[in-house]
């Protein structure tokens, strides 16, 4: 162990399996402990005590908050908030929040990404209900937000509210005092949402993102198209740091192939461990740490060989 391995904190990663069926495992928390080189399962998702007709479309658990003693862990189409063992003490739903992907919480607010419905979703932490919603749409290279109450009716498609149209494929969102940050897929760009629910275009970007945020002077995200993980710079730094890739002799259920359901080097979850080091996801579940600055992979830990498990969520784990 180096001693860089030695001062990462522990880091809490969610799981998904594509195309896993009722009895087999959906996915979990871990918890992951580079300094003792360690991997702990804190949740399964096949035992926990939920409907499977709830886990929803690309099963298992996503983005990861953290509010008071407690863990916020998103599934498809509901919120899930878990005390400190694990257990979970009570969910939300809410008619707009369809394939939430990541969550970011800032202050007492906590916001969420609806791929389904191409908007984010607020929830305040302190009165536990979602209060705020926003449409995003890109129409002639166009950013356009338009606010609607997702408790209400008054959203942008109507009396039913926004349609479920997955557009963008929305799956991240960042915040700071500078208001909201938010990418997808198919948005080719970080977008900013400011005063007034204004939204523009910040950076450009590849299709086929993850993750994207703002980081140090310039942008962090994984490139998963390229199978790859981008700082790009505004004073014109780029780094690419290429995700694990394993011999083919060593892969678990590979008859799904590249072109079906699974591949191995799909890069999601990130989080940045401070203003140099960061942790990637990848799959087959594959955490990475690198260095911004030396090009260079730290460490890394395997939680599985099953090309169908891959990471989704990434945070540092803020309890002793």
């Amino acid at each position: 162990m180096t001693e860089t391995q030695s001062r990462i904190p522990k880091l809490i990663a969610t799981s998904v399996v594509r195309g896993a069926e009722q009895g087999d495992s959906h996915g979990g928390i871990y918890l992951v402990d580079f300094a003792a080189q360690e991997v702990s399962q804190l949740a399964d998702w096949n035992t926990a005590e939920i409907d499977f007709q709830g886990r929803g479309w690309d099963r298992g658990l996503r983005g990861i908050a953290f509010f008071g003693n407690e863990t916020y862990v998103a599934a498809s189409d509901e919120l899930f908030v878990y005390d400190r063992a694990f257990r979970i003490q009570r969910s939300f739903r809410n008619t707009y929040l369809k394939h939430c992907h990541e969550i970011f919480q800032l202050n007492n607010h906590l916001y969420l990404t609806s791929t389904g419905h191409d908007s984010i979703l607020a929830f305040d932490l302190e009165k536990q209900a979602f209060f705020w919603a926003l449409h995003i749409a890109i129409e002639g290279g166009e950013a356009q937000g338009t606010a609607y109450d997702p408790l209400g009716i008054n959203g942008p498609g109507g009396a039913n509210g926004p349609p479920a149209k997955n557009l963008l494929h929305l799956n991240n969102v960042y915040a700071d005092q500078r208001g909201l940050w938010v990418s997808g897929m198919r948005t080719r760009a970080l977008l900013h949402v400011g005063t007034g629910n204004v939204v523009s275009i910040a950076a450009d970007m590849p299709e086929g993102i993850h993750n994207a945020r703002p980081f140090r002077e310039g942008v962090l995200f994984n490139d998963t198209a390229s199978d790859v993980v981008r700082y790009v710079g505004r004073d014109g730094t780029q780094r690419a740091f290429p995700v694990p890739k394993y011999a083919p002799e060593e892969l678990e259920r590979t008859e799904l192939g590249d072109d079906k359901l699974a591949r191995q080097g799909f890069a999601r979850g990130l989080c940045a461990i401070d203003n140099r080091l960061i942790a990637a996801g990848s799959s087959p579940s594959t955490v990475t740490l690198y260095d911004v600055d030396s090009d260079g992979e730290v460490a890394r830990v395997n939680f599985s060989m099953d090309i169908r498990n891959a990471i989704h969520g990434l945070e540092v784990w803020p309890f002793d």
